[in-house]
């Protein structure tokens, strides 16, 4: 039977996810303890954003929806591995990334493809990307989503990739300086835009 919940539930969710002692770090605690009520806040918190990522990743709307549950299974089933050295946040986009890069590279481009026209019918409803921004290289659209879109510093960054500040920042000018290149209709504003 699936979950059901009553307005009032959702408001005392909704409250809980924007009250006091109500960390993300507290809530992972209270994951690692079995608590179900701060597993659904803490969805509830992140989810958007993290869907959002990962659909500027993967491009496939379904594929992006799956990788979400398969980021929150793991913080279900492995809380521990939250070590506080970096905000949750930071945490659950590396824990996103890896699972991106690794659909990536094991879905044949056919299978993805299958699941194209879904997208497609709906690509105005969910385009939220400038076109040069969805033809750069995955590792270069990556740290520009992570930078302007969920508003992360270059070390955190570094951390969530795995690479050094300064091939973040790399990565960074070759993005923008292909962007223009990649939207010649919006030349001039794009390349105000980013500069």
């Amino acid at each position: 039977m699936p979950n059901t919940y009553t307005i009032d539930q959702l408001r005392t969710v909704t409250v809980a996810t924007e009250g006091p002692g109500t960390s993300d770090a507290a809530l992972i605690q209270s994951i690692a303890a079995g608590n179900t009520g701060a597993m659904r806040i803490f969805f509830a918190r992140h989810n958007v954003q993290l869907f959002r990522f990962l659909l500027r990743l993967v491009r496939v709307r379904l594929v992006a929806e799956d990788l979400v549950s398969e980021v929150f299974l793991d913080v279900w089933r492995q809380p521990g591995r939250f070590q506080g050295r970096s905000e949750a946040t930071t945490w659950l986009l590396a824990i996103a990334r890896n699972k991106a890069l690794s659909a990536l590279r094991h879905r044949s481009r056919e299978e993805l493809h299958e699941q194209r026209p879904a997208a497609i019918e709906n690509r105005q409803k969910t385009e939220i990307l400038p076109k040069g921004l969805t033809q750069l290289s995955t590792t270069h659209r990556e740290v520009i989503d992570l930078v302007y879109y969920h508003q992360r510093s270059i070390e955190e960054v570094a951390e969530i990739i795995g690479v050094q500040p300064s091939t973040v920042k790399t990565r960074m000018f070759c993005a923008r300086k292909r962007i223009p290149e990649l939207s010649p209709a919006r030349g001039s504003m794009t390349r105000r835009a980013w500069h």
